[in-house]
């Protein structure tokens, strides 16, 4: 029995084996931190509630400066427009207006020169949309004004200006050295409290405030308190904390009977001070509050990780069985195959390996059914030229003994005879067609190849007086430009030739019937350089593809097209004329072919150079 169960193995998948140990892991984990809280909560609580209402008093005390240190920068980018004299009112009132429309948070501007109001600038939609007048907040200012002194001995002023609860705001007063007097001016700007609430209004559990060296109350999340100018009583000593001793510090005390701890900071502005406190009972109910969270989270995060593990060990797995397979598919010998993988890691990266390697071989596999296909065609194409050959030489006799009747016969009649004009086309049309003939016969005879003097001009000649005919059935005209008086090259006419066909019969294909013009022109380079060009108004060729048109066995012809000889081909007849060629196109414009080839060094009209075909 126990040799039995030996040999019995379980297969045991390897998304389990992962869903098994990611919970193992997470809930060691949870279990750990869990146990480790609920012991910090028992023993250290009053001490956390301690730190934590310091550090929220000192965090709302830094952001509170820096955000007053901001509105006394933009106050004073006001003073600067407001008493500068080298501009004009009308663009001194556009200046003003575009920084309201800056610094949205500034609802009027004063500026006093000594103890009078100088000058007052103000936003009139603000304060007509919750229905206050300058005049007012004039009036409460003269009521209660400002520490002129104070001011421009340095110091800055702030204190609550709200007169209606729509629109909670402070008042920021500084000294600005840039009026016209030179003793100094000051100017106040009555400043939204919106951004001061919302940072005191940021914690649901916390009460923060700022009060000013008053106790008065300059930002509450109830901005119904910051509206009455409420005071903040029974609140313990804070001066040591405003004469620039420790940055902060927590305290314990009673405020209307409930037991407190608070924590406040120097905001480092004008003597204000942000403070931070919650009720003992609340503070001990909070750390209950955040243990049993803290429970429901651990609990919730074994179920989350229970579902991202199975999640995660199938998204792991299944790359793999498809990959197995897909490799069967391959086996077969099938491989139009694609494997999808989203991962981008060492799965992800054998994903692509193997597309491309299931590429690669169906690419393969197309290119030996190509190749397989050209060589057939190949075939067929030097059996039809060997076939093309005999004909000629057949078709040849009958045409000279036509033309020999045709020139005895123009012996017989007289100049004046209307014969005379008929034989003269019957002689004219009987050599253009043996000419025809001898070139066929030439391209179409296995010779080994040779390299010897050649005149390009006739080489050019030669092939157009072979496909003049085919290009012009299909509505093609064929123009020649030959520069005369060119130099010979060492070369094979026969090949070249076969070049040139090759290229003009390319594009009458090109031009799938719709009439054009291929233009051939031949000119001299440089010194040492002949070139010949073959241009067409075909579609031209696709930058996409006009990289590869020299390839072996690429084409986009259809089967049955062409002169069987490709574009690769005549690549390799022009390299071994040690010459250049090179193609320059332009979609709905035209392709050209340009050809470059070596002069001959001397002027030997009987060099040959010969070379195994």
């Amino acid at each position: 029995m126990l040799n039995l169960l030996s040999r019995v193995r379980f297969n045991i998948p390897i998304r389990f084996k992962l869903l098994v140990t990611q919970l193992l892991v997470v809930t060691t984990a949870v279990g750990v931190i869990t146990f480790t809280m609920a012991r910090l909560f028992h023993t250290d609580k009053t001490a956390y509630v301690h730190d934590l209402t310091s550090v929220m008093a000192l965090q709302t005390a830094e952001e509170s400066s820096a955000l007053l240190r901001t509105y006394r920068e933009k106050l004073q980018v006001f003073a600067r427009v407001m008493s500068a004299e080298d501009i004009s009112p009308d663009q001194k009132s556009a200046m003003l207006k575009k920084l309201f429309e800056d610094f949205r948070e500034f609802v009027m501007i004063t500026r006093y020169e000594g103890d009078r109001e100088r000058a007052t600038v103000y936003d009139a939609k603000t304060l007509e949309g919750v229905g206050l007048s300058k005049d007012q907040f004039l009036a409460a200012r003269r009521a209660n004004p400002l520490p002129f002194e104070r001011i421009r001995g340095g110091e800055v002023h702030v204190e609550n200006s709200t007169l209606s609860g729509k629109l909670p705001v402070i008042t920021l007063a500084i000294a600005d050295s840039s009026g016209g007097d030179g003793k100094g001016d000051v100017v106040a700007a009555v400043v939204k409290l919106d951004s001061l609430i919302k940072l005191t209004g940021r914690s649901r559990v916390f009460d923060s405030f700022i009060i000013d060296e008053k106790g008065v109350l300059l930002a509450h999340a109830d901005v119904g308190k910051v509206a009455t100018h409420a005071v903040m009583k029974e609140l313990p000593r804070l001066t040591e904390l405003r004469g620039g001793g420790s940055l902060g510090t927590t305290v314990e005390y009673t405020q209307n009977g409930v037991d407190m701890v608070g924590g406040f900071g120097r905001v480092e502005f004008a003597g204000l001070v942000a403070g931070v406190q919650i009720p003992s009972s609340a503070a001990y109910l909070t750390a209950r509050s955040l243990l049993n969270s803290l429970l429901w989270v651990s609990l919730a995060l074994l179920m989350a990780a229970a579902l991202v593990s199975f999640f995660w060990s199938h998204r792991l797995t299944r790359p793999i069985e498809e990959l197995s397979n897909a490799t069967r598919v391959v086996g077969r010998g099938e491989f139009d195959i694609h494997v999808e993988s989203p991962a981008r890691d060492e799965i992800g990266a054998l994903a692509d390996s193997f597309n491309r390697m299931a590429h690669e071989l169906k690419t393969r596999e197309e290119a030996l059914k190509e190749a397989h296909a050209q060589l057939i065609q190949s075939e067929k194409m030097a059996a039809f030229g060997q076939l093309g050959a005999g004909i000629a030489h057949e078709v040849k006799n009958p045409l000279a003994g036509i033309l020999g009747y045709a020139q005895l016969s123009l012996r017989k009649v007289k100049d004046g005879d209307p014969l005379h004009g008929n034989l003269k086309i019957i002689e004219k049309e009987t050599k253009r067609c043996k000419n025809i003939i001898d070139n066929l016969m030439k391209f179409a005879r296995q010779e080994k190849v040779s390299f010897m003097a050649t005149e390009i001009n006739q080489v050019v000649e030669d092939a157009v007086a072979i496909v003049d005919h085919q290009l012009t059935i299909n509505g093609v005209k064929l123009e020649k430009e030959l520069s005369p008086n060119l130099p010979g090259i060492m070369g094979n006419g026969n090949q070249i030739q076969q070049v040139l066909m090759n290229l003009m019969i390319n594009a009458q294909q090109a031009m799938e019937g719709n009439p054009g013009t291929v233009r051939l022109s031949t000119a001299l380079a440089d010194s040492s350089r002949i070139e010949v060009r073959v241009a067409d108004t075909g579609p031209g060729i696709p930058e996409e593809i006009r990289a590869k048109i020299f390839e072996p066995f690429f084409t986009t012809k259809s089967a049955g097209k062409g002169t069987g000889l490709g574009l690769s081909v005549s690549y390799g007849i022009i390299r071994d004329h040690k010459g250049d060629i090179r193609v320059e196109s332009e979609q709905g414009v035209g392709t050209t072919f340009i050809i470059t080839l070596p002069v001959k060094e001397t002027d030997t009209e009987n060099d040959v150079i010969s070379e195994e075909a």
